[in-house]
């Protein structure tokens, strides 16, 4: 049977001290090889938090999966923002361009429900009404009406 260490990791980042160290330690594995395939497979999402299971078989060897980082995540390090609007329906914490929202879409499309590049597109407009974060320079849910009538359906290819 496969041990299985679940961690949150910095993309990138990761180091054999928390949280995987004293984890993956008694499981007698190098440690520090994990450290680096887990480092190369995140680099894409550097500067965030990227949640990652690493199995490690009988034999002591081991596969790691990498996790995407949350929706939000993706489209606040795409608008340069920590944090989203206190209040989204006034204020706004950034604008995302279509082409923006489409890397984030291809970033989920592993954990998406949506199953076409329009569908996750829609999933990423509808995240921004939450995060406050224009699309185009407009309401997201405007967005999400355009997306609905076709009027992008030329960048969904």
């Amino acid at each position: 049977m496969a041990d299985r260490v679940n961690a949150l990791v910095d993309a990138g980042k990761a180091t054999p001290g928390n949280p995987l160290g004293p984890a993956l330690g008694p499981l007698g594995v190098n440690v520090g090889k994990i450290v680096q395939e887990i480092n190369e497979k995140t680099k894409q999402f550097t500067g965030m938090k990227v949640p990652v299971t690493i199995e490690i078989n009988a034999d002591r060897t081991f596969t790691i999966a990498v996790g995407t980082p949350p929706t939000t995540a993706l489209i606040l390090k795409e608008i340069g923002a920590e944090k989203g609007s206190g209040s989204p329906k006034g204020t706004k914490a950034g604008n995302l361009s279509m082409s923006q929202v489409l890397r984030i879409a291809d970033m989920k499309k592993e954990v998406s429900l949506g199953t076409t590049v329009k569908s996750r597109a829609k999933e990423v407009v509808g995240t921004c009404v939450s995060v406050g974060v224009t699309v185009e320079g407009k309401d997201p849910k405007e967005m999400i009406a355009e997306i609905n009538q076709g009027s992008w359906d030329s960048s969904f290819k």
